[in-house]
């Protein structure tokens, strides 16, 4: 048997062709050097783009025995012992700048609209206040709270918009693989003492990334866009 994912969603080729559309547009400033400028001058100009979402359920596992190292003719791995002990879970919420690659991201318990509406209140104290901000991002609950569409409705006209990914369609949200990177780089077989330390080694993974930023470009499917 093999499963397939049924496409509930009755405009999910608008919605679909609308996301293409702005990576489209992405590709188009960048080609028209906004994206270098911007980076150079630390600011975004008129416009940025945020690939944005939450990755919850990172797991803080500690281990209950020291790992053992490789041994020459007896175990050419790394051993570790099967029992684990739980420390608890947090989230990532993260947003990538599609212009310039700068990861933008909070660590935190949870992911409501309170933490949310924190991460918009991070975007707009990142960039100037002359940016119009636009979100990529999915309909979960927190994204489309009262909570949360009254303080984008409070800001400027025009600062904050979001395009909603079509249901089940996560995957034409660019961020995704960023995420996939963090789970086979960072969290395959991560061993830590505490959620503290975890939140430590995601924090360092993401100063990394934005020390030498990487533009996250679309290309399947691109030339469908209307």
């Amino acid at each position: 048997m093999r499963y397939y994912l049924e496409k509930r969603d009755p405009e999910f080729e608008p919605k679909m062709a609308e996301i293409l559309c702005i990576y489209r547009q992405v590709a188009v400033l960048r080609e028209q050097g906004q994206g270098a400028a911007s980076a150079a001058e630390g600011t975004q100009g008129s416009q940025a783009i945020i690939s944005y979402d939450e990755k919850p359920g990172i797991q803080a596992i500690g281990t209950t025995a020291p790992d053992r190292p490789p041994l020459p003719g007896t175990s050419p791995t790394v051993m570790r012992d099967h029992e684990y002990k739980p420390h608890g879970t947090l989230t990532l919420i993260a947003g990538i700048d599609l212009l310039t690659g700068h990861v933008h991201a909070l660590v935190r318990e949870r992911h409501r609209s309170r933490e949310f509406i924190e991460f918009l209140k991070l975007l707009n104290a990142a960039y100037p206040a002359d940016t119009a901000i636009e979100l990529i991002l999915d309909n979960h609950s927190a994204h489309v709270s009262r909570e949360t569409t009254n303080w984008p409705a409070a800001q400027p006209i025009e600062r904050f918009t979001f395009t909603f990914t079509p249901t089940h369609g996560s995957w034409l949200n660019l961020i995704e693989g960023f995420f996939s990177k963090l789970a086979r780089s960072v969290l395959r077989h991560i061993r830590v003492r505490s959620k503290h330390e975890l939140n430590e080694r995601l924090t360092a993974f993401i100063a990394d990334i934005n020390s030498e930023p990487v533009v996250h470009t679309w290309r399947y499917k691109i030339d469908d866009a209307a």
